[in-house]
């Protein structure tokens, strides 16, 4: 039987990548579906493939750094299923620069979307979690939010919040039933990764102990797992993603 047959779920970011593979999961693993990305047609080949699977989906248009947005996604999803059972905040941008030619907008940019995001969102999701007194949060943050890494200062900055605000917050709803985790994947290989140079991704792979790169895959079998009752005493922990190459 599917480990979250019957929940409700919503991803941000969910018309690519990785956000679109962790709502392909969700599905196959029993869950109806709110995805959530910053334009509705973005999110018509996640849709299909959600209604395919055999679950239902509700897609939202949502700029995740506009509260009254944010808050009239998260009443909708909860108009439409009933409920709100599990929420993965992966939305996420990056302004790549070095400091020295980074822009107050570059900074704003990321941190808004990327950190102010997981907030309005955790935020609004929190209320029917709490009602309910069940639910899950995990939130995406990265290998770049724990090491660091010249030219992204601000989503470095970004990913290291979303971490602290895990913890934080997860000490705040333990009570309520509600745990909150996160995931820091490492190098995964999308599209945009597949256009770098082969003497790039081999530099990189030097610096992974299992020599390979991580799939979306990967990390959305991870979301599955911290939204299931296998992690049932997990809570405010970071689960990084990397092959080994952060320890």
């Amino acid at each position: 039987m599917a480990q979250l047959q019957g929940k409700i779920a919503m991803v941000t970011g969910a018309a690519r990548g990785i956000g679109r593979c962790i709502a392909e999961e969700l599905a196959k693993e029993g869950c109806d579906l709110a995805i959530c990305d910053l334009k509705e047609e973005w999110l018509a080949e996640t849709a299909e493939a959600v209604k395919t699977i055999g679950r239902k989906v509700k897609c939202i248009a949502v700029d995740v750094s506009n509260s009254a947005q944010v808050n009239a996604a998260v009443d909708g999803a909860v108009t439409e299923f009933g409920r709100l059972d599990i929420l993965v905040n992966n939305a996420g941008i990056t302004k790549d620069t070095f400091i020295i030619r980074m822009t107050e907008e570059d900074w704003d940019a990321v941190i808004n979307v990327n950190l102010k995001g997981t907030f309005l969102f955790t935020k609004a999701a929190t209320k029917p979690m709490m009602k309910q007194k069940s639910g899950n949060i995990v939130n995406i943050a990265s290998i770049i939010g724990l090491m660091g890494n010249a030219g992204q200062c601000n989503y470095a900055a970004s990913k290291a919040g979303v971490i602290a605000f895990t913890k934080s917050v997860a000490k705040e709803l333990a009570s309520r039933n509600v745990r909150v985790n996160a995931i820091a994947p490492g190098f995964i290989q999308t599209k945009m990764t597949d256009l770098l140079s082969e003497e790039v991704k081999q530099k990189m792979l030097e610096a992974i102990p299992m020599k390979k790169f991580g799939t979306a895959e990967d990390v959305a079998k991870t979301v599955i797992f911290l939204s299931s009752d296998a992690s049932s005493y997990l809570t405010g922990q970071v689960i990084s993603v990397n092959g080994g190459m952060l320890m």
